[in-house]
């Protein structure tokens, strides 16, 4: 887009529109997604977000607040699930509050039980909130961070409606104040919820998000929750980034453009650097050049990218260890010569195959902006092996082999089974860097979604300890993942009788298989533990159409938990 000095101020949205997507993709940029109070009508496209609240605990009782929306959560046994009367004493006492019986006359009519999903809305009075929502929690006994975490999500929908500017959030009848770790949910909640993605629609069009100031009520606050307030803010701007990225369409979302967000994520910190290797860098990088990765670019007119960020911790210890993370960039896959054809190939979906890449890149994101200093960290590594797979002429083809940068050969059989190859060259990479706990996350097999759905990702791990530590950071933030088996005696299935190995086997345990690939490129499983992550599922919202930011938040909390 032209710069905003050489754009005259009685620019069209049409113009503006047109210039955006006729400019070759090489200047394009991808449009940010920012407050609405800083968008203009003749800027870049740009999306309503929740970086303009601020999220702050409060010891007050919901009871006195006085504000625009007031979200209460209430567990199962506020409400009695036959007459629907209800017990709770903050409840009641909210209810007495407001024009007489109206909230419990609601209550009664929606045949309101608390379950979860479920809420029921009135107006407020004058000296209360002007609307009180009561959203269902389930029973408390199965309270988890994820039902806090809804919480949090409702009071966002809430929020979206009319044009508050202040908002309260509580919880009902809890047996104890939400704990630091209830916050941290809640917040993150109302951080992921706030969120949405109107950067390409008229400007005219776009509902801007007026919400100023969210308190959290009845929270001591203190050192440890505003912390953890604080924390959660920083890792659900990650996962917002997430989203921006695999959302974006991939016209504007090329390997340039990965690359630019870790140049703009590396400008956050100085213990943040960035490295980014060109075509022919990749090509003489170890004994024989990343040639799985750069056989998956050759078709493809947009350059490949080789992104590295490395977090450096300037407190670490003695034996601090060397992380890393490595997610799958291929910014759009149109299958190879393997094109995707036909009903259920998701072709036009193929933007958030660099669904990794972006959780990679949010996860990045996040600990730029917390720097941790845990004493066990020496550093963190991200590394993106992004390009296209697209059909040319130079393209790959079924049949081929390629090399790995250690030698190791491939025979392609599927060009569409691509992410796998990228994904090899970077875990080698990242073992030459020295990182001995890698996780990489791809949206990789079609196999993944067959077995989980949509919204559990596929979790492998050489070691248990490493499975154990990741499905902590996942339940920390609400995301769900499987553990699934590395079933050795599947890799039959990737013998090649002309190469080392095929990148593909038969459909049967076509998830298993590509993470028995990906294993066979760590080099030193003594020395390295390694996990894959299929997220192939949960990428994507197909209600809302639009991107999760799977993946970022689990990446995020590992790193912190360690």
């Amino acid at each position: 887009t032209p710069p905003a000095s050489d754009r005259s101020p009685m620019m069209s949205r049409a113009a503006v529109m047109r210039s955006l997507f006729s400019t070759p993709r090489h200047l394009l940029r991808i449009p940010s997604v920012r407050s609405a109070s800083s968008a203009s009508a003749t800027s870049t496209p740009s999306a309503v977000t929740s970086s303009g609240f601020s999220v702050t605990s409060s010891p007050s009782s919901p009871t006195a607040f006085v504000g625009d929306v007031l979200v209460i959560g209430a567990f199962a046994d506020a409400i009695d699930a036959d007459s629907f009367a209800v017990s709770d004493v903050t409840l009641k006492e909210i209810s007495s509050s407001m024009t007489a019986g109206v909230l419990e006359e609601i209550i009664v009519e929606e045949e309101f039980k608390a379950e979860p999903g479920s809420s029921v809305r009135a107006r407020g009075t004058a000296g209360t909130a002007k609307t009180v929502c009561i959203v269902g929690m389930g029973k408390a006994s199965d309270a988890t961070p994820a039902a806090f975490r809804k919480l949090g999500e409702a009071a966002a929908a809430e929020a979206k409606k009319g044009k508050p500017v202040s908002v309260g959030v509580a919880v009902a009848n809890a047996a104890t104040p939400p704990s630091a770790k209830e916050a941290d949910a809640i917040t993150t909640g109302l951080s992921l919820g706030a969120f949405s993605d109107e950067r390409f629609k008229d400007p005219k069009k776009r509902k801007p998000f007026t919400v100023e100031k969210i308190e959290l009520l009845g929270l001591e606050g203190g050192e440890q929750t505003d912390a953890a307030i604080d924390v959660a803010e920083k890792i659900a701007a990650g996962a917002n980034l997430t989203r921006e990225l695999v959302n974006a369409p991939p016209n504007m979302a090329a390997p340039r453009h990965l690359a630019e967000t870790a140049a703009d994520i590396a400008a956050k910190t100085d213990r943040m650097t960035l490295k980014v290797l060109e075509k022919d860098e990749c090509e003489k990088w170890g004994e024989c050049g990343m040639g799985l990765y750069l056989g998956v670019a050759q078709a493809s007119d947009e350059p490949p990218k080789f992104i590295h960020l490395k977090y450096t911790n300037p407190k670490a210890g003695a034996d601090a260890k060397k992380i890393g993370i490595v997610g799958k960039g291929v910014t759009f896959d149109a299958g190879g010569l393997n094109i995707k054809a036909g009903p259920g190939s998701m072709i036009e979906l193929m933007k958030f195959d660099m669904g990794g890449a972006g959780a990679t890149l949010g996860a990045a994101d996040a600990i730029a902006r917390i720097c941790p200093e845990n004493p066990s960290i020496a550093e963190v590594h991200f590394f993106v092996a992004a390009c296209e797979n697209m059909i040319s002429g130079n393209a790959m083809h079924p049949g081929d082999i390629l090399t790995a940068a250690n030698g190791t050969t491939v025979e392609v059989n599927n060009t569409d089974a691509e992410g796998r190859l990228t994904l090899a060259d970077a875990l080698l990479y990242a073992q030459a860097e020295g990182c001995t706990e890698i996780v990489d996350v791809a949206t990789l097999t079609g196999a993944q979604i067959i077995a989980l759905g949509d919204t559990v990702g596929a979790m492998y791990a050489g070691r248990d300890d490493m499975a154990v530590s990741l499905e902590a950071a996942s339940k920390e933030c609400g995301e769900k993942f499987w553990r699934m088996p590395l079933e050795q005696s599947y890799f039959e299935q990737l013998k090649s009788s002309c190469a080392d190995m095929k990148n593909t086997g038969t459909r049967a345990g076509g998830s298993i298989t590509a993470a028995l690939f990906l294993e066979k490129f760590i080099e030193d499983k003594e020395k390295v533990s390694w996990a894959h992550l299929d997220i192939a599922g949960p990428v994507w919202d197909g209600k809302s159409n639009s991107a999760t930011g799977f993946a970022a938040g689990t990446l995020a909390r590992w790193v912190l938990n360690k």
